[in-house]
């Protein structure tokens, strides 16, 4: 016996929907993008932005074995280490010199 077909289809999720009011006025309105500022001169030097490495100076500052800042003159660096290790009395702070591959720790 075969089966008789309905004469209106079943409902579908994938079938088409009637526009209505708010998904019509959703495709009318258009978002702009915000202009960009101008470009800085190309005359002037690029930054470090986000995860590139920054330029290390000649004496580096190491608290716990992790290099915190960089300086150009040893003193710089030993007067920095002081005062962390001042504060924190528990971490190891040195002064490395990448030109003399020397390492010097600072106790206070």
């Amino acid at each position: 016996m075969p089966i008789a077909a309905s004469a209106k289809p079943a409902p579908n999720s994938y079938m088409a929907r009637e526009p209505n009011a708010h998904s019509d006025r959703a495709a009318r309105t258009t978002l702009k993008r915000p202009e960009r500022p101008d470009r800085p001169d190309q005359d002037e030097p690029a930054r470090p932005k986000g995860q590139t490495r920054p330029i290390e100076e000649r004496f580096l500052l190491r608290v716990d074995g992790q290099t915190k800042c960089s300086f150009s003159s040893k003193e710089t660096a030993v007067i920095a280490g002081a005062k962390i290790k001042k504060a924190y009395s528990v971490v190891v702070v040195t002064v490395v010199d990448t030109e003399e591959h020397t390492t010097e720790i600072i106790n206070v």
